[in-house]
């Protein structure tokens, strides 16, 4: 049995003119709600190494949770360029071709993949779109990330900054 958790980025800014999509950084609402989220996340798992897109908003979301969830900054956390994607099925195939093959898998990405991602793994249409710093936490009956397919996990838990209770 696999769990694998998704979290996409929190609030990212389109303000600063001429900034490429890669080093956008995140909004006011962004650097609120990541340490929230890390909070939140803090009750509910062990910390964990987390792999995150290269993306400065992803990398900035890391921090946050960090920041709102001290323990999980003595984890080694995974920057993969990778992951910068907006392709569930590249998603899909970097998890597959995973060279470890760890019980559990955190990722921090980006949409529309995340919400694709979650769509296909659970073989029907879910949710219509996984909001800025939304969490998913899938189980999934495999003994190998290379095995996991289409329509096989079930989702166990969503968190979203917005069913939070302010701090």
């Amino acid at each position: 049995m696999k769990t694998l958790h998704l979290l996409r980025h929190a609030k990212s800014s389109w303000a600063a003119a001429g900034t490429d999509d890669h080093d956008r950084e995140l909004t006011a609402r962004g650097e609120r709600d990541a340490p929230r989220m890390g909070r939140a996340l803090a009750g509910r798992m062990v910390p964990m190494p987390i792999h995150a897109s290269s993306a400065r908003r992803a990398q900035r979301t890391l921090e946050g949770l960090c920041d709102g969830w001290p323990a999980l900054r003595l984890q080694a956390h995974l920057n993969d360029e990778s992951l910068y994607t907006f392709d569930w099925q590249e998603l899909l195939a970097w998890i597959q071709d995973l060279a470890i093959n760890p019980e559990s898998l955190f990722i921090i990405s980006h949409n529309p993949a995340l919400t694709e991602l979650c769509n296909q793994l659970l073989g029907r249409a879910a949710l219509d779109n996984l909001p800025t710093a939304g969490y998913l936490r899938f189980s999934i009956d495999i003994e190998n990330w290379s095995d996991l397919t289409e329509g096989i996990a079930s989702l166990e838990e969503h968190l979203f900054p917005r069913n939070l209770r302010d701090d």
